[in-house]
């Protein structure tokens, strides 16, 4: 038998293609009662201090511990509406229409939205 070195280097490439569609293909979001929540169905915000499209949150230390950014993980790929930014600490956050998104520390069980008007700068995050 033969070894047909063009056409494994061409499944290579499909594997790889179709594996990096794959990790595109899940939302880091999804919608519940009309507000945006995390993969633990955990209601999100957004902080107004955070500018559209900047990358860059402004919320880190012990507004962080408040707040906690939803994390992307390593490999993860933004897509449509949903970006990457990197934290001042390094780590990844996810951002919707260019603002990053947060949990709420106080909010208890999914469906709650404590958070929302916190200190008129914090608001549920909206499709």
């Amino acid at each position: 038998m033969r070894f047909n070195s063009s056409a494994f280097s061409l499944t290579s490439v499909a594997v790889v293609l179709l594996t990096a569609c794959a990790s595109v293909a899940a939302a880091p979001v999804t919608v519940a009662n009309g507000v945006l929540v995390g993969p633990n169905g955990m209601t999100l915000y957004t902080f107004d201090k955070d500018a559209a499209g900047s990358g860059k949150s402004v919320c880190n230390g012990p507004c962080a511990a408040n707040w906690p950014p939803l994390a992307a993980a390593t490999g993860e790929m933004a897509s449509g509406d949903f970006s990457i930014i990197t934290r001042d600490d390094g780590s990844k956050q996810w951002a919707v229409k260019g603002k990053p998104v947060y949990y709420w520390s106080k909010d208890s069980k999914p469906g709650d939205k404590t958070g929302d008007g916190f200190n008129k700068v914090w608001q549920v995050a909206k499709p």
